[in-house]
């Protein structure tokens, strides 16, 4: 016995989107069916789609690597009942129903929409688990992020607030860095306007931790801002490209790099990723985090939502409605 559910395929490896049918299995053990309501966009989906993604799923595959919905049918040993509405990471979250693993899924809190919900896994689980249980920020360090305004900058600025620390942000425009400000950071450096970006951190006593989803010049610019003894988180590359940062530099001054991919933590330290995801939605429930949705996508218009997250015009997650 199945049901069926109707995705929409983004453009894969130079094919015409189509709307596809999947079908969607009863739940077994350990697995809950979800009625998705809304889904967030990812780079990972872009590279996944264009078959470059260091784990891309075979075709056809329904897009989405996070979404929130409600529960409708779970199977034995599971924590979860029927219309439990539930935060999910994992593939195939772009589509009007799914079978997950419980094991990646979590209960939202009841003052938390779908839509927030939707968005906040992957970015907010990035920043929590890279700045915690790799970067070990502690209270009064200082913090720099890098695309302070993207999808996971806005939630480093948040995190590291909430820590104690005191985040420089770098983003582009006013509008950008207005948004930073909002998320709780002190210092404001807009990267349109600023020549010499490294100049600009030591102006402002340098780094004790990088936040880097940018790579490329801007990354090695605040490489070179860091501390003695800071710490350089490898988020990712949206500027194109990673950054050549000098080794040498990083052993005189006992820098340490940190590589960091959250989807990763699956396999390497799950219950860390689970522990992490439980903090952060018990940080919401309290009110210390204050998710930002950014642009909200009707299903029916994906294709318009992926050239919105590919050409880094939004302001925070984009989240499709489904």
């Amino acid at each position: 016995m199945t049901q069926t559910a109707t995705a929409m395929m983004v453009q894969v490896r130079g094919e015409r989107p189509s709307p596809i049918e999947i079908t969607t299995r009863i739940p077994a053990e350990g697995e809950i069916l979800v009625r998705m309501r809304a889904a967030a966009l990812n780079f990972a989906d872009l590279l996944m789609v264009k078959g470059t993604y260091q784990e891309t799923p075979p075709l056809p595959f329904v897009p989405g690597l996070e979404g929130a919905g409600e529960v409708v049918a779970v199977g034995p040993n599971t924590p979860f009942s029927a219309g439990d509405r539930v935060a999910v990471w994992a593939q195939g979250t772009m589509a009007e129903f799914g079978t997950f693993p419980a094991g990646r899924c979590i209960r939202i809190p009841d003052s938390m929409s779908y839509a927030d919900a939707a968005g906040f896994q992957i970015a907010y689980g990035t920043s929590h688990l890279a700045l915690t249980a790799r970067a070990d920020l502690r209270a009064g360090e200082v913090l720099v992020v890098l695309g302070a305004a993207g999808g996971v900058g806005l939630t480093a600025v948040e995190i590291g607030a909430a820590l104690g620390a005191r985040v420089i942000a770098v983003a582009r425009g006013a509008d950008k860095l207005a948004a930073a400000k909002a998320a709780g950071a002190s210092d404001l450096i807009d990267s349109d306007t600023t020549p010499d970006l490294k100049a600009a951190l030591r102006a402002l006593g340098g780094a004790d931790v990088v936040y880097d989803p940018v790579g490329d010049a801007p990354g090695l610019a605040a490489f070179g801002a860091l501390r003695t003894g800071g710490r350089y988180l490898v988020i990712g590359f949206a500027g194109g490209k990673p950054p050549e940062l000098p080794l040498n530099h990083a052993l005189v001054k006992n820098i340490a790099i940190h590589g960091f991919y959250w989807g990763g933590y699956g396999k390497l330290a799950p219950e860390l990723l689970r522990d992490s995801m439980t903090q952060l939605f018990a940080m919401v429930a309290e009110g210390r985090l204050t998710p930002r949705q950014g642009p909200l996508t009707p299903l029916s218009d994906l294709a318009q939502a992926y050239e919105l997250l590919e050409s880094r015009r939004s302001i925070g997650k984009v989240v499709v409605s489904i």
